[in-house]
């Protein structure tokens, strides 16, 4: 009965949390409908239409393409879109090509932006004289395409911790009413606007240019007159990169500078800012879904088909000694030891046919070399410990609890249009195509875990613990490296402007993200092997989760019938215009040693010898 409750009430957080995420999105009356459309290339851009009550075939609205960033999908823009709707604004929230449910690769059909504002504009109920484009990001590169091709056809910018022409994307050579949201603790920084920390952007010779003035920018003044397109304004919430799309701050200036811009004769509404409940809808669903994979696998023991893998674990330590603090310590500190220097080795692992995705290639380097690592430290600790391994069921069972989270998220987003999110975190289902391409990584994020949640159970389980001791330590030691290294990351920023290590900005970002998927992987090792004296069903369990989350929201920049602009530009370039030396990298405007070149290659990409180099995208 108890196994049944704790699977009731995962059921209850899912659907509850999802439900209030709804709540928030459609109150008022807006109607959230999903969107698929073609470009002149061939690929299919998705997309999330918000439609206020008030927008009509009679009384036209005005509205917004809202696209997000790199390795992101359209939900990490729903804080803009609910606040704009609820406003009477249309929002258009995009997949950049390469990205979520959109075809294609990154940098296809300009990254989706063109077919997406030619599509918006044409909507009945949308008025065509006040459309307004907002990107974060990258996500500025597919608005500012569309400004590009349509210069008429929009009459506001808002570029969000982003640029015009990042990464040799097309824009305007005039971009029409244009404000600039920049973090003063940013960390691109220097890629964006090349200055040396957020707060410093006002003095960066390029926004200057922009602004039209031989001055520093000042934040809050507009420059130029709105009704000639003319007009510029930069905005300085104190936030980081992720935090202008995820703040108070960083949603009211793009509110302010459309009100501003499309609906200038309107009074401004003044209504609190309500898309954090939203998020804390998905948030809710998401701790649902981990006590629902838990609850599944308890479920299934009791099954006759899976009840040979039930059976008490067997820890080998009997208390924690000085050999278990050493095993804890190695186990917390070697993933974030590892994770910079093998994220920089694994981008020589190019996209290619069944690795398509670039930073997913860079993180299954990142895990298989720690893995190794892990089985050399294992060989010298020498734990005796004995496993009760029965892989013809193990198999089974850790699919049939991966199937129904799959289940989970289809039906949330077919009930409420919600996925499983909080800020950076986010699980969404899974597209036929994507499916399919997570298949080969699901193999190499086996190996890793069954090596690492075999660690993690002979050299850390204890004889006699509790639960809650079990699970707590395993969480702990999974995660604590990358809470440490997030935690010195962000301290020197907030201290100093910059990151401690000032070119891993997008890794840095990344990082984030390993400290709650780290826990629960911690939490999925030891109540699995409380169960089963097996890390087998756990490690599997682990590794389709990390599988699903990185391929449904990581880019792909290889594809039948596409090449990706980004990267055919730095293949080219390293082919034929780098002489590579052992002792020289070759890295973009972030960071640039003596003597190194990089004239020809596109803003923000890299190419180095063998031995590697810093990460700038």
């Amino acid at each position: 009965m108890r196994k049944w409750l704790v699977f009731a009430l995962a059921w209850a957080l899912i659907l509850g949390g999802g439900w209030l995420a709804h709540a928030v999105q459609t109150a008022g009356g807006v109607r959230i409908s999903e969107v698929r459309i073609p470009t002149p290339e061939g690929a299919t851009v998705s997309g999330l239409l918000y439609v206020p009550p008030t927008a009509t075939p009679a009384r036209r609205a005005p509205a917004v393409l809202a696209s997000h960033g790199y390795i992101n999908t359209r939900e990490m823009q729903s804080p803009f879109a609910i606040e704009l709707s609820q406003r009477g604004y249309v929002v258009l929230a995009m997949d950049m090509t390469g990205h979520g449910y959109s075809g294609g690769v990154v940098g296809t059909a300009d990254y989706g932006g063109p077919a997406a504002l030619a599509w918006l504009r044409a909507q009945p109920f949308v008025d065509a004289e006040r459309i307004g484009l907002e990107g974060h990001s990258m996500g500025g590169a597919p608005i500012l395409a569309a400004a590009a091709a349509y210069p008429d056809g929009y009459r506001a910018i808002v570029l969000e911790g982003s640029t015009p022409g990042l990464l040799g994307a097309k824009a305007p050579d005039f971009p029409r009413n244009i404000a600039v949201v920049f973090g003063r603790y940013e960390e691109f920084a220097e890629l964006m606007w090349q200055a040396p920390t957020g707060a410093e952007v006002v003095n960066s010779e390029r926004l200057m240019a922009l602004f039209g003035t031989a001055e520093p920018v000042e934040p809050g003044k507009i420059y130029g007159a709105v009704v000639d397109g003319s007009a510029r304004r930069l905005y300085t919430p104190a936030v980081t990169h992720p935090g202008e799309h995820f703040s108070e701050a960083g949603v009211d200036a793009a509110l302010d500078w459309f009100h501003r811009t499309l609906n200038p004769g309107e009074p401004f509404s003044i209504q609190p800012q309500t898309w954090i409940w939203k998020e804390i809808g998905t948030l809710l669903a998401f701790g649902g879904l981990c006590l629902l994979i838990l609850a599944t696998f308890d479920v299934l023991l009791d099954l006759p088909l899976f009840g040979r893998l039930a059976q008490p674990a067997e820890p080998a330590n009997v208390r924690r000694d000085g050999r278990w603090w050493l095993a804890f310590a190695i186990t917390a500190a070697l993933p974030a030891l590892t994770y910079f220097p093998l994220m920089k080795a694994g981008q020589l692992f190019f996209p290619r046919a069944g690795f398509p995705q670039w930073v997913h290639n860079q993180l299954v380097i990142w895990a298989l070399g720690t893995g190794l690592i892990t089985l050399v430290i294992g060989l010298l600790l020498r734990t005796r410990a004995r496993f009760s391994n029965r892989w013809g069921l193990s198999i089974p069972a850790a699919a049939a609890t991966l199937a129904m989270a799959f289940a989970a998220s289809y039906l949330l987003d077919a009930l409420f249009k919600a996925d499983f999110r909080f800020w950076v975190l986010g699980l969404k289902p899974l597209s036929a195509e994507r499916a399919l391409m997570m298949l080969p990584y699901l193999a190499l994020w086996s190996v890793f875990f069954l090596v690492a949640i075999r660690a993690l159970a002979a050299n850390l389980a204890v004889q006699g613990e509790s639960f809650v001791a079990h699970t707590g330590w395993a969480k702990a030691a999974m995660s604590l490296g990358f809470v440490v290294l997030v935690a010195w990351e962000y301290a020197m920023l907030f201290a100093t402007g910059r990151l401690a290590t000032p070119t891993e900005p997008l890794n840095t970002i990344v990082a984030i993200q390993f400290v709650p998927l780290l826990a629960t992987v911690g939490a999925i090792g030891a109540w699995t092997y409380r169960r089963t004296n097996s890390y087998v069903p756990g490690a599997l369990i682990c590794a389709g989760l990390i599988a699903w989350y990185v391929t449904s929201g990581t880019a792909v920049h290889w594809a039948p019938g596409y090449e990706s602009p980004l990267l055919a530009a730095v293949r080219r370039w390293c082919s034929a215009k780098v002489a590579p030396r052992a002792d020289t990298a070759y890295v973009s405007r972030a960071w640039r040693p003596p003597n190194t070149r990089t004239k020809g290659l596109p803003a923000g990409a890299t190419c180095w010898p063998a031995a590697g180099g810093p990460s700038s995208r």
